[in-house]
């Protein structure tokens, strides 16, 4: 199968024969099967950061980053079932107008995912790069409900115009959406995630959270190379262009989304010397390292003041 145009057609709701490929039954399965896993291990970070771990202005990106692969998740996880359901029954489970509301709901997180990711990027490289500049504590939360009522606004204008309108009004408004996604939000986060690495790698601060610089690097590359194509193939799709089946950069994009709590734990427990640690003590090295740096900055700087006083 392929999955159904956004953009309303005049053949679009006809019938269509029925023809099970084992190949697509298989990828839908192993998507179903990674967007479960990912909603088991999103649906941890978002238990572990919001009751568990103190409080600070990434968490608070990261747990938003968490909601959004979640809902993100979840809306394909329905869709890979159903899919799953009308291959093995030959028959149409839900009308064609379902599906693509599910489809633009999962691009309504999907576009909250990569908003959070600019956002997370550019605080980091403007605190690293400019260490004297101090952001309101409650900065990171005004950000997320500005990004979760932009991404809102976007994915309500281009829902009504591909669910009630005509098929060219929603082109341009998918178009639209893509080119904001390329031209203003993708940018911004590559350049700020390539300073992290580069500040990193040469170590030029010394009380640098050099875990979170790593997480939010790796969080970065995986959505270029897992997340983006389901924009490139969505964008090219609009001038009737493909390059690969619609269900490889879906199973892409799931991995994004369900790979991040992995991405966390793998870094928060390695260290030196192999170790087992718990989940929450993997999140709290990378989390609260934040906190703790700062900290010991600051003691560093009474200390080198204390005798000149």
């Amino acid at each position: 199968h392929a999955s159904p145009p956004l953009a309303p057609s005049p053949t679009a709701d006809g019938d269509h024969p029925c023809r099970m490929e084992v190949t697509d039954v298989a990828v839908d399965g192993v998507t179903l099967l990674i967007c479960l896993c990912g909603l088991l291990g999103n649906g941890a970070v978002l238990w572990l950061l919001g009751f568990r771990i103190r409080r600070n202005p990434i968490t608070v990106y990261i747990l938003n980053l968490a909601v959004a692969d979640f809902t993100f998740l979840l809306f394909m996880a329905a869709s890979a079932l159903l899919y799953v359901v009308e291959n093995v029954s030959c028959s149409a489970v839900v009308s064609l107008m379902y599906l693509r509301s599910l489809l633009l709901l999962s691009l309504f997180s999907y576009n909250m995912g990569l908003y959070l990711l600019t956002a997370i990027s550019i605080e980091r490289c403007v605190s690293i790069v400019s260490s004297r500049i101090r952001c309101p504590p409650c900065l990171s939360a005004v950000v997320c409900a500005l990004l979760w009522v932009l991404s809102i606004a976007v994915i309500a204008a281009v829902s009504s115009l591909c669910l009630l309108h005509e098929h060219e009004h929603c082109r341009v408004a998918l178009i639209s959406m893509y080119v904001l996604n390329f031209l203003i939000f993708a940018p911004p986060m590559v350049i700020s995630s390539t300073i992290l690495f580069i500040k990193v790698q040469c170590g030029s601060q010394q009380h640098q959270p050099r875990r979170l610089y790593i997480v939010i690097f790796l969080t970065v590359l995986f959505f270029l190379l897992f997340a983006l194509p389901l924009s490139i193939w969505n964008f090219l799709q609009q001038f009737s262009y493909s390059l690969v089946s619609s269900q490889v950069v879906l199973l892409l994009a799931c991995i994004n989304s369900s790979i991040n709590p992995f991405i966390y734990f793998l870094v928060g427990s390695c260290q030196r010397h192999c170790s087992v640690v718990s989940l929450q003590v993997a999140f709290r090295r990378v989390f609260e390292e934040l906190e703790d740096n700062t900290a010991c900055s600051n003691d560093t700087t009474m200390e080198t003041l204390a005798p000149a006083c």
